[in-house]
């Protein structure tokens, strides 16, 4: 389950894996009408290579439509996998993450 309350914050919980990314890549970005978007994914537990490529593609379309997007709580686990993927520096983390 996730949690989305249009306030701008989009709360992702348990699993981001390849069962979930369709329905929380069609959810994510609905989170928002004022153009700025806090993904926390505090709550993820569960994370395969398919995370890494929901989050590039959450980017992209955040971009395309002018939404500043940043990335909060990103699990070690899903870390790791964006830093053996090369693209760790790519992911905007909010705050001093």
């Amino acid at each position: 389950m996730n949690h989305n309350n249009n306030s701008g914050h989009f709360l992702v919980q348990d699993r981001l894996t390849i069962d979930t990314v369709t329905s929380l890549y069609n959810n994510g970005l609905h989170a928002n009408e004022s153009g700025q978007l806090v993904i926390d994914l505090s709550q993820v537990k569960t994370v395969d290579s398919a995370a890494v490529s929901l989050l590039l593609s959450w980017l992209r379309e955040a971009q395309q439509k002018n939404i500043k997007l940043c990335f909060a709580h990103i699990p070690e686990n899903l870390s790791s996998l964006a830093r053996l993927y090369g693209v760790a520096e790519m992911l905007p983390l909010c705050g001093d993450e």
